[in-house]
């Protein structure tokens, strides 16, 4: 019998996680009204456990929390009993205040992102020790999972993994947007700029990006051109502080 994930929040992060967790185990969601849980069920395509968030009793669960992060006392006061663990998916919320909210045997942090749902999430976790293994074999159902000595480290790679998509969502965005301005039509701009992404994801897990630029850029050639426009832009700083200021806001948020 496959074990059973609680998932308590409806949002598009648990559905992604939940869509990369569904052919392992089984999926069980708490969450405010029936409409939304059934709006989930229809998403995830497969028939779930659905529960209303007043009085849930967690004993025994193995739990991945999923709401608002200033709702986190409002929701927690509405749950019952003692989870076995509890992942939290709250981006900037402290292990002490997840303690303190709700009661469960062990407390992990986790920070996925979207690829979740595509079951290629570069997820960092850290909290008790204890689960380290079961939390890095749950996550990696949804990805590559990664396990961090400290809070400092997961608010600074909530910033890069976390965020990060939506980074790269720019950066895709706007090359697709140039090709079009030298004359690449739409439909062929998306479709060589989604080649370019799957490709460069598979090099990157084998090549330092700066050995990866070197080998690419010839002298005097076209990606050098390119290349100095980009650092005449400032596009190195900029997502330099981009992680800086997604960092500064996951500490503000704690």
């Amino acid at each position: 019998m496959s074990k059973t994930i609680t998932f308590i929040g409806n949002g598009n992060m648990a559905l992604a996680i939940a869509q990369g967790l569904k052919h392992n185990y089984e999926i069980e969601v708490v969450g405010r009204t029936p409409a939304n849980l059934e709006k989930f069920e229809k998403a995830l395509g497969k028939s779930i456990q659905k529960h209303a968030l007043k009085g849930f009793d967690i004993s025994g669960k193995t739990v991945i929390f999923g709401v608002k992060p200033q709702n986190l006392t409002e929701v927690s006061a509405q749950l019952q009993g003692s989870a076995e663990t509890l992942y939290s998916i709250l981006a900037g919320t402290t292990l002490q205040s997840l303690r303190s909210a709700i009661k469960a045997k062990s407390h992990v942090r986790a920070m996925p992102n979207m690829a979740a749902s595509v079951q290629k999430s570069m997820t960092t976790l850290t909290g008790d020790a204890s689960v380290q293994e079961e939390a890095l074999s749950i996550f990696s159902a949804i990805g590559k999972a990664h396990w961090l000595g400290s809070e400092k480290e997961i608010d600074v790679a909530t910033a890069l993994a976390g965020s990060g998509p939506a980074y790269l969502a720019l950066i895709a965005e706007a090359l697709a947007d140039g090709a079009v301005n030298q004359g690449l039509k739409r439909v062929d701009a998306m479709a060589v700029m989604r080649g370019l992404f799957e490709g460069f994801g598979a090099l990157i897990q084998e090549q330092h990006p700066a050995l990866l630029k070197d080998t690419i850029m010839s002298p005097g050639g076209t990606t050098a051109a390119g290349y100095a426009a980009l650092e005449n832009g400032n596009v190195r700083n900029a997502c330099i502080q981009a992680i800086a200021k997604a960092n500064e806001r996951a500490k503000a948020l704690s």
